[in-house]
């Protein structure tokens, strides 16, 4: 935004905000007055009336979809607004048959707790073919169980509090609702699903089907769903049927096994990994999604599209004065100058 010529309104977010105070600092010692703004306070109350102004002409949004689309709603002129979001995430892990287990239990692994599953691009749903399914949980579960829970200074602590007062209980909703429609809690007897005060053990659940709530809703946190199916026809349907537009990883050793699946999720999703859990890195590959989980590409090039409108100044090239004028404005026109 600032790179482009456009003054900027942040919201601090509730959580974590504190860490922006040395940001704003560093920009107030940088900036003129008015170019960056802080706003703190609850998103509801503070957000509405900075849309109803109508002066907002290009919103950059981290979060749910039911916020964005509210925002997007308050404005009095929604089609002048440009949007560029990044939205929640059902990232699904699909395991094939011939899949090296040990690659895909790790990358799992990493892809459902690293930061306790709390990022859009977690693998958030794993979906294992029945034949390796047995053999990929107990792999899984052994390397779930390997992390070490505890405050964030301690040593390799893998699994930390979680910042949310309201999420604990939200996650043990999706575990009884799940368990009561069929589902295993794997490492019921290792504590998983438990917590001490916000510090939440990481819960395998198993035997996940499309009517639980956990196969649809995005958890964001340490509960990692498997889903077992016989026919990957089964997985194209939950492809076809998920809100997901963000990534998709695949496992699997056989290039004509994985070709269906990267042809099908080329249209779904903004990323498709083989192999390796879905994530962020590295910056030079476009950061995009589709469906509801995003709208506009992530990536330096693309950011500096997003908060900019091309203009273009024209004259006739057959007219002798208007040559000359065009060759001399940049000396003057500070929006021509060169950079």
């Amino acid at each position: 935004a600032l790179l482009m010529g456009n003054p900027a309104v942040l919201k601090l977010p509730a959580t974590g905000g504190l860490v922006h105070l040395l940001t704003a600092d560093a920009f107030a010692a940088a900036l003129p007055p008015g170019v960056i703004n802080f706003v703190t306070g609850a998103g509801r109350k503070t957000m509405p009336p900075i849309m109803e102004t109508g002066l907002v002409d290009l919103i950059g949004f981290i979060g749910g979809t039911g916020a964005m689309d509210k925002l997007i709603k308050q404005h009095p002129e929604p089609h002048r607004l440009k949007v560029f979001a990044q939205l929640a995430g059902k990232n699904i892990g699909i395991v094939l048959p011939d899949a090296d287990l040990d690659v895909a239990a790790e990358q799992c692994m990493l892809g459902s707790t690293t930061y306790n599953g709390q990022r859009c691009t977690a693998i958030k749903l794993m979906m294992v073919h029945e034949s390796v399914a047995d053999a990929f949980v107990a792999k899984y579960a052994a390397k779930v169980g390997a992390l070490k829970a505890g405050l964030p200074w301690e040593d390799k602590v893998a699994i930390t509090p979680l910042p949310e007062p309201s999420k604990p209980a939200f996650l043990e909703g999706l575990i009884a609702d799940a368990v009561g429609k069929g589902a295993t809690l794997v490492n019921a007897k290792e504590g998983g699903g438990t917590r001490h005060g916000a510090l939440f053990i990481p819960a395998i659940l198993d035997g996940v089907t499309k009517s639980m709530r956990i196969f649809q809703e995005e958890q964001f946190g340490p509960v990692m769903p498997v889903a077992r199916y016989s026919d990957v026809a089964e997985v194209l349907a939950a492809l076809k049927a998920s809100w997901n537009g963000q990534q998709s990883a695949i496992f699997t050793s056989d290039p004509a096994k994985a070709a269906p699946l990267i042809d099908a999720l080329s249209s779904q999703v903004g990323r498709i990994n083989i192999n390796m859990q879905c994530g962020r890195s590295p910056d030079q590959v476009p950061f995009s999604g589709r469906r509801s989980s995003a709208m506009g590409t992530m990536s330096v090039a693309e950011a500096l599209r997003a908060f900019s409108v091309e203009t273009a100044v024209t004259y006739l090239a057959k007219d002798a004065t208007s040559v000359a004028l065009g060759g001399a404005l940049d000396q003057h026109s500070k929006f021509l100058a060169p950079l």
